[in-house]
């Protein structure tokens, strides 16, 4: 779900097996990342996955850095994320957004060689767009609870 001069285009890992089955982003049951947009103020409320498209009138997408299904994240390698980095890049080129925001903080590392990337803004761009990196909410992921999850998708948006 993307279109042309976004405000942010969020970039997920990869869809979950039940997202792939469903062909939704963010779908499976116990994932956070529609409840940490409405919490930091991207939406009026919590959209299911299946209202996706309200987005895009907020200009705001979905996309991910990697299109194959898995059980888990684990289950991709470093040469799935280094072409899927390359896949984003055409993206962003094509489409324009003001910010790509990587929703996942490992994958992000791997894919374009960072490392050391934590949360927050980064002080690379992609063809313009700022690159600001989140952290996973996946419901599996028990690194950031909601609180931290919900700050740090704030901080996005206050940074719009």
């Amino acid at each position: 779900m993307i279109a042309p001069d976004l405000r942010v285009l969020f970039v997920g890992i990869n869809p979950s097996l039940w997202s792939g089955a469903v062909g939704l982003h963010f779908a499976r049951p116990g994932n956070r990342f529609w409840q940490a947009l409405h919490q930091a103020g991207f939406t009026d409320r919590v959209l299911a996955p299946h209202e996706s498209r309200e987005l895009l009138r907020r200009r705001l997408g979905i996309t991910n850095l990697v299109n194959r299904a898995t059980a888990s994240a684990d289950e991709l390698d470093a040469e799935e994320f280094r072409d899927g980095a390359k896949r984003i890049a055409r993206k962003v080129r094509r489409y324009r957004p003001r910010i790509v925001a990587f929703v996942g903080m490992g994958a992000y590392r791997v894919a374009f060689g960072r490392p050391r990337a934590g949360a927050g803004p980064q002080d690379e761009n992609i063809a313009g767009a700022r690159v600001w990196v989140l952290p996973n909410p996946s419901g599996r992921t028990a690194g950031y609870q909601m609180p931290a999850l919900a700050r740090a998708f704030r901080d996005l948006r206050r940074a719009l």
